[in-house]
């Protein structure tokens, strides 16, 4: 039985999947820079056939979604080479609103390469995850009280990771997801303030969220390392909440696995309990 081969398999969606696949028996393979079971770089491409061989389906993402020619190749290359080396499943992470992003998007190639791989293939485009409040980005501010973000008070449908996890390890494993496109939101959408609240109502604590102008947002993301374009893109996106853009909910959750997606209460209170922001 050929294995499943999650890229990422270490990070934030990558670990649940691998964890449901293993929960149920299967051959999963984790890939990852470090720490996964075989050694992935999608800047190496001599890591790429080590990792391949044996897998009959594949878990991909763009980690870096920064512009740049390379970054527009490299996922269709993989899916090439995937593909040749008996890859017969592809379920790739993308975002939402990637269909009206310019060519320059590094996730609209890979969408296009997926698409028109010849083999079996499922898009994931989930809003903002729940766990960037938790595990990434926005874990500084939430720890000092106060979480800086170009959003005002407007509202998107934070997607629980676990609900991601679980529409991917479905794709992966069975064919009536095949050729679907699933957008994947929580069941509400929230302002950053209201998010905020339901934290600081689970863990005592008192949470603000700061308003800030979009461009001197930008300008601290450059100052802590973030490179420009990247910057430019990950404030547009909050802009983007801001202004209303992507705050619709979805039944992608719904339609993949039959039932309703993980609440943002039902998230945080099982954060909370683990000690996330203890």
């Amino acid at each position: 039985m050929k294995s499943i081969l999650v890229l990422g398999g270490t990070g934030t969606t990558g670990r649940r999947i691998a964890r449901r696949l293993s929960a149920d028996g299967l051959p999963v393979r984790t890939a990852s820079r470090t720490g996964g079971d075989v050694r992935f770089d999608l800047d190496d491409p001599t890591t790429w056939g080590p990792a391949l061989a044996g897998a009959g389906a594949m878990y991909l993402l763009e980690p870096a979604l920064r512009p740049g020619a390379d970054r527009r190749h490299r996922v269709p290359r993989l899916v090439s080479e995937a593909v040749a080396a008996g890859v017969t499943r592809l379920v790739l992470l993308s975002a939402y609103g990637v269909g009206g992003a310019d060519d320059g998007h590094p996730l609209k190639s890979a969408e296009q390469a997926v698409r028109g791989s010849g083999v079996d293939w499922t898009i994931l485009q989930p809003d903002w995850f729940a766990q960037n409040f938790s595990e990434s980005f926005w874990l500084p501010g939430v720890r000092s009280g106060t979480l800086a973000a170009p959003t005002g008070d407007g509202r998107t449908p934070f997607v629980d990771a676990e609900d991601i996890a679980a529409v991917a390890a479905a794709a992966l494993t069975e064919d009536r997801h095949c050729g679907r496109t699933y957008r994947l939101t929580g069941p509400a959408a929230l302002s950053f303030g209201e998010a905020l609240d339901v934290i600081a109502a689970a863990t005592g604590r008192t949470l603000r969220h700061l308003d800030v102008p979009a461009a001197a947002f930008a300008d601290r993301l450059t100052e802590e390392g973030v490179p420009a374009a990247a910057a430019r893109l990950l404030t547009g996106l909050l802009v983007d909440v801001r202004e209303g853009r992507g705050a619709t909910v979805s039944d992608g959750v719904q339609q993949a696995l039959g039932r309703p997606p993980r609440s943002f209460e039902q998230f945080v209170g099982e954060a909370a309990a683990a000690g996330r922001w203890a």
